[in-house]
């Protein structure tokens, strides 16, 4: 089974700036993809930002000039780094990933993080 921790939250004013970090542990021959989610008002999570195993990213319109996604292979870690924040990017941030158990498991499954609170105050 694969698990996910999340950490790297918090309180911050308007314009600031945080680091959240997933470290991903189990057994799983790959991680295909890296992605950071966020509950929409009245919906499900939706996406923040996506990287995959060899560094290709894509994000949200309303976050594209202010956060990050990175990762780091060699420590099974992926992160996003969150500049200027807004009250709006208020939320739980969940991490996800997508692996597979061998070289043949394709697309994989999905594996979600417990979710980290990044409260933004005016």
């Amino acid at each position: 089974q694969v698990q996910l921790v999340e950490s790297g939250g918090g309180l911050v004013q308007a314009g600031g700036s945080l680091r959240l970090s997933c470290a991903v542990s189990g057994s799983f021959f790959s991680i295909n993809a890296m992605a950071w989610y966020r509950p929409a008002p009245g919906k499900q999570r939706e996406l923040v930002a996506t990287i995959t195993y060899g560094g290709s990213t894509n994000y949200k319109d309303s976050v594209k000039d202010r956060f990050t996604i990175s990762r780091d292979n060699s420590k099974s870690s992926v992160y996003l780094q969150m500049n200027s924040l807004k009250p709006e990017d208020t939320a739980v941030y969940y991490c996800n990933v997508l692996v597979g158990v061998t070289a043949r498991d394709i697309p994989g499954s999905n594996y979600w993080g417990q979710g980290t609170q990044v409260t933004v105050s005016s």
